[in-house]
């Protein structure tokens, strides 16, 4: 007797990493979910992954780009220091973000790339975006998209968390780090005072004096130095507070 046909329920990838581009929780929201899975299954052996301890570098400015990333988990900070040694951190970049575009038109990083946490990120070399944005238009629609995205959130930095109240811009990080949380429980990074500093342009002793006013508020539960829970209501409420105060 011959041997029933076996139909796959699903298709069989042979390669680990085509397997896990298809299988990843983030691909739908990342760069390729736009790709199908005979795409994925082409392209697997140009996509690596790199993991990247806290404070380790994902590349530097002025580096010659040779590939785009895409965070698959944690939390990565794009800065720049000046001639004088200052710091500056432009914004923050999570799950599914992708980061170093500007690798896809030949230029620099412009840009330092850090890891905050443990971060795991896909690498997208530059001559395989551009084959693929040359055979898959809706992928070029999506790099152009996560491109204004990255424009957007630099927007938003700069009138969100560099101008007003200093005790409005701790609170609209805290809330702009919620964003990073795959739940609403879990605790999300918490930076330390100097990189504070380095993002709302504050002193390091008014951010260290802002957060310890708003953990006994009940704002927020610190776990550490580096980590701490959002008690969301009391955060949205003082946040809705500080608003109407300035208003007035």
């Amino acid at each position: 007797m011959s041997a029933p046909d076996v139909i796959p329920l699903q298709p069989a990838f042979y390669n680990p990493q085509a397997r896990l581009c298809a299988e990843c929780r983030v691909r739908r929201f990342a760069l390729f979910g736009a790709l199908d899975e005979a795409a994925l299954e082409h392209i697997h052996g140009q996509i690596a992954e790199i993991r990247l301890a806290p404070g380790e570098s994902l590349y530097r400015m002025q580096q010659a780009g040779q590939a785009a990333y895409t965070v698959r988990s944690g939390v990565v900070r794009l800065e720049r220091t000046n001639e004088r040694g200052e710091r500056r951190i432009l914004r923050l970049a999570g799950r599914s973000d992708t980061v170093g575009m500007e690798a896809m038109l030949g230029q620099s990083y412009a840009a330092d790339a850090v890891a905050c946490t443990e971060v795991m990120v896909c690498r997208l070399p530059r001559h395989l975006l551009d084959e693929l944005t040359r055979d898959q238009p809706a992928l070029l629609r999506d790099m152009m998209k996560r491109w204004q995205r990255a424009l957007d959130d630099a927007d938003e930095w700069l009138t969100e968390l560099c101008t007003g109240p200093a005790r409005r811009r701790v609170l609209r990080l805290l809330l702009k780090l919620s964003e990073f949380a795959e739940h609403d429980e879990e605790p999300v990074w918490l930076p330390a005072r100097q990189e504070m500093s380095a993002m709302l342009d504050m002193t390091v002793e008014t951010a260290s004096r802002l957060i310890s006013q708003l953990k006994r508020e009940g704002v927020l539960t610190a776990h550490g130095q580096r980590s701490a829970t959002l008690h969301m209501d009391a955060l949205l409420q003082t946040l809705r507070d500080e608003n109407l105060d300035a208003g007035a």
